[in-house]
């Protein structure tokens, strides 16, 4: 960590403090003060009731010692109290501010390249972890620091008066351990970011022994020691990365221990023996015990507290690199309205690759999108064609070329704006832990409360009869780790969720563009000409790209373009890429000769 990101990461922690609760953060400063000064106090008011004792002082000096010393001890015991109170009230209001600025800045982040870099999850993982824990640390920390501060400073004013020899002693003893506790820090930091794949790691393989999704194939192909041998191996590198963090720590916080009990100890038989020659009353013993005591737990505090501080600002760098970082997808400045599709979409010599360690997914691809038509996107996997669709979406943007809407660059548009007039169905679509109405609704959240509308779009993805079906129909959670006590949730079959996430998009009615990728993937025969033929419907006049291995699905299609290894090859209607004779009519006859083959085998 550099000099200069100290304070700048100290203003951002203050920051939030004062944002998140200001008069939690008064009252903390206030308290920790208070809580620094009880104990000076308490040791002068002993130390002039031992000398009013043995002197022989008034009752009425002694009462009103005694009664400030009951005062100081009332202090002592409520302000602890008090200060934890607030510090929790403070905590929590910041845990709050704090996710949510984390998390606006990851939806800050418009396309996928972030996220799915290793080097960003890890951080984004630290950058939550150190967001919980690292303010309530720096804060936590300043204020006791703070509040030692101001015990030690009365300390060292008290021992400045009885031995001024004795206050540098300690003071320098004490150095070291403020060198020695910040490199800790550092090593600690920086086992933290190396440890951080292995943790990744636990975390994905505990997933993977608990997730209900996994627990077919774990069960089935025996699997379940397998992986919890490998989430051990990885839980024992972690260990052993911080056993041995741990070791260096017990090895120089000991020796340090030792180095400051022995000036602690000469401290106490210098003032044991000039009290024995007449030098120093029994309340001035009283009160240095306690000053050379205070002194040294107020410093090994601050030394403490300013090493957990400096790892914390270390750790709380991934929070700042997050909720900082340049978007991935850049958002022009002013950008131009989304105007309603009228003409088409262009994709202009588009080149593609997901960094510059993969193969080039997309090579010069050219093609019109006509508005009000229909267009079908074939080839084998790794074509390129699900890319195609996210390039569409504008979840990337091209390496070379450009992609047009109505010909203006998809890079000039406000990427919200633009997906607002795109309905999707993504072949990995999600399966949500919510209602079934929920998963439906999520397409447009403007239908949230609109049970027709959600029902609607349902029917036309032919699902409105199991959703029905179900215990509490549209209400009926779908998640088996959710459910309530009383009903577990509903468990829905691949199709159905198939159909759940074609709902969702079918939920967008009124959309310029509708992008079907696989869409039938996990249906039956039956099923699935049932859903082609709504879509077919729907599809009717709209501006569509269909996605499919099962060419019978696409035939009727406006246009068919056949991907091969990123480039277009064919291009056409059903009928004129069968005359071609090409790629297309080889996998259509493929197709043809299976189904006539399965067809045999059952006759």
């Amino acid at each position: 960590m550099s000099g200069a990101a100290t304070p700048r990461r100290i203003a951002v922690v203050a920051s939030l403090a004062w944002r998140a609760h200001r008069g939690a953060t008064v009252a903390a400063v206030v308290l920790a003060l208070l809580g620094g000064l009880a104990p000076v106090a308490t040791a002068w008011l002993t130390k002039l009731v031992l000398d009013a004792l043995t002197e022989g002082g008034g009752t009425d000096r002694l009462l009103l010692l005694a009664a400030g010393l009951a005062g100081c001890g009332l202090g002592l015991t409520v302000l602890p109290h008090a200060g934890t109170y607030a510090q929790a009230q403070l905590r929590r209001a910041v845990r709050a501010l704090v996710t949510d600025r984390l998390f606006r800045a990851v939806n800050a982040h418009a396309g996928l390249r972030r996220l799915e870099s290793p080097a960003f999850q890890d951080t984004l993982r630290l950058a939550y972890e150190s967001g919980h824990s690292a303010p309530d640390r720096l804060i936590s920390g300043a204020l006791t620091i703070g509040q030692s501060a101001v015990a030690m400073s009365g300390f060292v004013v008290t021992l400045l008066m009885v031995n001024p020899v004795l206050v540098a002693v300690i003071v320098l003893a004490a150095l070291p351990a403020v060198w020695l506790q910040l490199g800790l820090s550092k090593e600690r930091a920086g086992t933290m970011w190396r440890i951080s794949p292995g943790m990744r790691r636990q975390v994905f393989y505990g997933e993977l022994l608990t997730r209900p999704e996994a627990a077919k194939e774990v069960r089935l192909f025996g699997l379940g020691d397998f992986f919890r041998t490998r989430m051990l191996g990885e839980l024992k590198a972690t260990d052993d990365a911080e056993r041995r963090v741990d070791l260096k720590a017990l090895r120089r916080q000991g020796l340090l221990a030792l180095v400051g009990n022995g000036v602690a100890g000469g401290g106490l038989v210098w003032a044991v023996l000039a009290a024995a020659s007449g030098d120093l009353t029994a309340g001035d013993v009283t009160v240095f015990a306690a000053a050379v005591a205070g002194v040294q737990a107020a410093l090994t505090s601050i030394v403490d507290r300013w090493a957990d501080a400096h790892n914390a600002l270390l750790m709380f760098g991934h929070f700042v690199t997050v909720t900082e970082a340049v978007p991935d997808l850049p958002v022009r400045a002013g950008p131009r309205p989304v105007p309603e599709l009228r003409e088409g979409i262009e994709l202009r010599d588009v080149w593609f690759r997901y960094s510059e360690e993969h193969p080039w997914i997309l090579r010069g691809v050219d093609l019109f999108i006509p508005h009000g038509r229909s267009v079908a996107l074939v080839g084998v996997n790794g074509a390129g064609k699900s890319t195609l669709v996210k390039l569409l979406c504008r979840l990337y943007d091209p390496d070379k070329g450009a992609v047009t809407w109505d010909g203006t660059d998809l890079r000039d548009l406000d990427p919200a704006e633009l997906r607002e007039r795109i309905g999707v169905v993504f072949q990995d679509f999600m399966e949500y832990d919510l209602t079934a109405g929920e998963n439906i609704m999520l397409g447009d959240l403007a239908a949230a409360g609109d049970a027709e509308r959600i029902r609607a779009a349902a029917e036309r993805a032919g699902v409105h009869e199991a959703v029905a079906a179900l215990p509490r129909g549209y209400d009926t959670m779908l998640s088996r780790i959710f459910g309530d006590q009383e009903e577990a949730g509903a468990a829905l079959s691949g199709g159905q969720w198939q159909r759940l996430a074609l709902a969702r998009a079918l939920l967008r009615q009124s959309r310029d563009l509708l992008l079907l990728d696989e869409p039938s993937s996990g249906l039956d025969a039956e099923a699935e000409h049932a859903v082609h033929a709504s879509l077919r419907r729907h599809r009717h006049g709209r501006t569509s790209v269909l996605i499919s291995h099962r060419l019978g699905a696409v035939r009727e299609a406006d246009l068919i373009v056949v991907l091969d290894q990123g480039r277009i090859t064919e291009r056409g209607t059903h009928e004129e890429l069968m005359a071609l004779d090409g790629e297309y009519a080889r996998l259509f006859a493929l197709q043809a000769s299976g189904y006539a083959a399965r067809e045999g085998e059952q006759v």
